[in-house]
């Protein structure tokens, strides 16, 4: 982690301008699980920059094959202390229980519910994996924040294949109220509870994006991509 911060935290304040809002709404102890939208292979690097000047510990949920990555770098993820996800695994529980674990120990968990990068043809927010309320009925009690970001994907956008650097771009992160998900407390997780919940958490995401980009956001998620195409 601190090879982490030794790298990242002057490498985003070189190639970017930062505009944090609601940094206070981030709980300063105690387990919460962030939900943030993804628009570009570089949020993770600019992510963990807002939560570290919030001062806490960023725990991502990450694919296990990146924690067996060569050259070292799979070390560096679990060194990190980066949670595994295993999406191979039977049980849709037992996936996330590296991340129940974490916020047992009193850890943010950071989560892009969309599991990929967007690919709305204008970067709002699509249709999310159920995962994070999944995890949010496994660690009852625990906050849901929702966050919105925007800029990144003028800095990197794969999809696209842009990367362009220069002139130094804004990004924007805004953090939101804890999502109210009270009505949900001892349901089982059944898929219309699990997309209900989804999607509550999206549409205060999405409002945040709107936000911040002034604008009007869909009325509708864009749907994910079939697997077949290899985006999902």
């Amino acid at each position: 982690m601190r090879f982490a911060v030794l790298l990242v935290y002057p490498l985003v304040s070189l190639l970017f301008r930062r505009r944090w809002i609601g940094l206070e709404r981030i709980p300063a102890t105690g387990p919460a699980i962030v939900a943030v939208n993804h628009i570009s292979y570089a949020d993770p690097l600019i992510f963990a920059r807002f939560v570290w000047d919030a001062g806490r510990v960023p725990r991502y949920l990450a694919k296990a094959s990146l924690f067996r990555l060569p050259f070292g770098l799979g070390r560096i993820v679990a060194g990190a202390g980066q949670i595994p996800v295993h999406r191979d695994t039977a049980d849709a529980g037992q996936a996330l229980q590296g991340a129940v674990e974490a916020l047992g120990r009193g850890e943010m968990v950071l989560i892009y519910p969309e599991g990929t990068v967007t690919r709305d043809p204008g970067f709002w927010p699509m249709q999310a994996k159920t995962g994070v309320a999944r995890l949010a009925l496994l660690a009852p009690g625990v906050p849901v924040i929702p966050v919105g970001q925007w800029g990144a994907q003028h800095f990197l956008d794969v999809y696209g294949r842009r990367f362009r650097p220069l002139p130094r771009k804004r990004i924007t992160i805004a953090a939101g109220e804890p999502v109210d998900l009270s009505g949900f407390a001892g349901s089982a997780p059944t898929s219309a509870v699990l997309h209900e919940m989804t999607d509550r958490i999206m549409t205060d995401v999405r409002d945040l994006v709107a936000g911040i980009r002034g604008e009007e956001p869909p009325a509708e998620f864009y749907q994910r991509p079939a697997a077949r195409e290899g985006r999902s």
